[in-house]
């Protein structure tokens, strides 16, 4: 009998084993495949907090400015010069990375270290420049943002909407802490994703875009020479030097060095986290480019439908082309791509000029710490606010102002290399040679475009 029931016993074992081995196995997958997952949004976190300055000045270069000049672009030639959204991106993201390492490195914004290294009237014309170009650019933002709300709710008053915008601007600059402020121009950067799904939503021909991504194309017309000054002018934009060497040097505040000496100097893992962050950011902002461009040219370019003046013109010609939701994501990124670019182009010129005349200056700062820093902010966007009562056409501001930044980037660009390839100034992180060549090919390109469309106004 104890024989019989220990048999028993085994043959149980024996007949329970699978079900408990296939039991044990599952169990060890799903938590192999939690653990995995975990991983995964761990990693996610890390290169989300890795994000912070880079990635807000790539996102504020599609402000509503570039939003025309790239919807112009697919409408007047298809997909002919898409291949400039690849072309620019490794040039805008060297400069930036050049930018930001002077900020890590010599502890000051740009327009301080061009005032320490260069003549006086040399940072004087620039802050000039850059305050005229900034201002056009607020205004035309300013009117993108007002008409583009309008196409949602037809009935709100145009006065209205951009004053409303202007006050909010101002205010999120002077009432919000940069710590604050920072997260909401961070997460405000995603409205972007907004302009990637518009042009997916379109049946897109993949083969011609590969086409067209990868190989280069020109008509040599005035016309288009002066459309790709623009776009160089509202890619690799002035306004995005000054704002990214400032960030890095608000983020170092945040973190406790308050003062120049503590600042100075950088580590590698600080240099390896802004790469990420640059890198990360220009990719974002010519990934948005090369949609709306894309966009465009498959929608409005084949119906002939050339005569594109605003970024809400663009919106309003996709819908009965390519329906309610491409023709919603278009606009609702007019609207929060204003919101992202107007404090960063009022607050690069503050910067500028707070740094050129030695003022106190920063977002860090209380207002009745920096009255003159703020003041540079209402007025550009008291300015720009202005400029649009005064009957300049929409697409004069906004293609005038990319092409003026298209004009004055190569001065600042060369000031740029020269500082950051200075080996007293930068130390072990003076640019490499591969850095100093892309450096030069961007301020020739630049130089080249600019002279191309004075060209092409003074024969029109």
């Amino acid at each position: 009998m104890i024989k019989s029931i220990f048999s028993r016993r085994s043959v149980e074992r024996v007949v329970e084993t699978p079900a408990v081995i296939l039991d044990k196995t599952v169990n060890t997958s799903q938590q192999i495949h939690n653990a995995v997952t975990q991983s995964h949004v761990r990693r996610a976190k890390r290169y989300w907090q890795t994000l912070g300055p880079g990635l807000t000045t790539g996102a504020a270069d599609d402000d509503p400015s570039g939003i025309a000049t790239y919807s112009q672009t697919g409408a007047q030639y298809g997909f002919q010069l898409l291949w400039l959204a690849t072309f620019t991106f490794p040039l805008m993201a060297v400069v930036q990375e050049m930018c930001a390492r002077i900020g890590l490195v010599t502890g000051r914004g740009l327009a301080a270290n061009i005032r320490k290294f260069f003549p006086p009237w040399v940072i004087y014309t620039c802050t000039i420049l850059l305050l005229v170009a900034n201002t056009l650019n607020i205004g035309a933002d300013l009117g993108a943002m007002a008409d583009a709300t309008r196409l949602l709710v037809p009935k709100i008053d145009f006065i209205y909407l951009i004053f409303s915008f202007t006050a909010i601007c101002v205010g999120l600059q002077i009432f919000t802490s940069y710590e604050r402020y920072a997260k909401y121009l961070k997460f405000l950067a995603l409205i972007l994703v907004s302009y990637i799904f518009s042009a997916l939503s379109i049946n897109l021909d993949f083969s011609q875009l590969l086409k067209n991504t990868v190989l280069p194309s020109l008509s040599f017309s005035g016309n288009q020479a002066f459309l790709i000054c623009a776009i160089l002018g509202t890619t690799i934009s002035p306004y995005l030097f000054f704002w990214q060497t400032s960030q890095e040097i608000e983020e170092e505040i945040l973190q406790g060095k308050i003062t120049l000496a503590m600042r100075r100097g950088t580590t590698p893992r600080a240099v390896k986290r802004m790469r990420v962050d640059v890198w990360s950011g220009m990719f974002v902002s010519n990934l948005v480019m090369y949609f709306i461009i894309a966009a465009c040219a498959a929608t409005l370019f084949p119906k002939g439908i050339t005569n594109i003046q605003t970024a809400s013109q663009a919106a309003e010609a996709l819908r009965p082309l390519a329906g309610d939701g491409a023709y919603l994501l278009f606009t609702l990124g007019i609207i929060g791509t204003g919101m992202l670019a107007i404090p960063i182009l009022a607050g690069s010129s503050a910067y500028a000029i707070s740094e050129a005349l030695q003022w106190r200056f920063g977002l860090n700062r209380k207002l009745n710490d920096a009255y003159s820093f703020y003041g540079v902010i209402i007025f550009s966007l008291l300015i720009g606010l202005g400029v649009n009562f005064i009957g300049i056409d929409p697409i004069k501001m906004l293609i005038y102002s990319a092409v003026t930044n298209g004009l004055i980037a190569p001065v600042i660009l060369i000031l740029i290399v020269t500082i950051s390839s200075n080996k007293k100034i930068m130390g072990e992180w003076k640019n490499r040679v591969h850095t100093n060549i892309l450096g030069y090919v961007t301020v020739a390109i630049m130089t080249i475009a600019g002279a191309a469309t004075i060209a092409s106004l003074v024969m029109r």
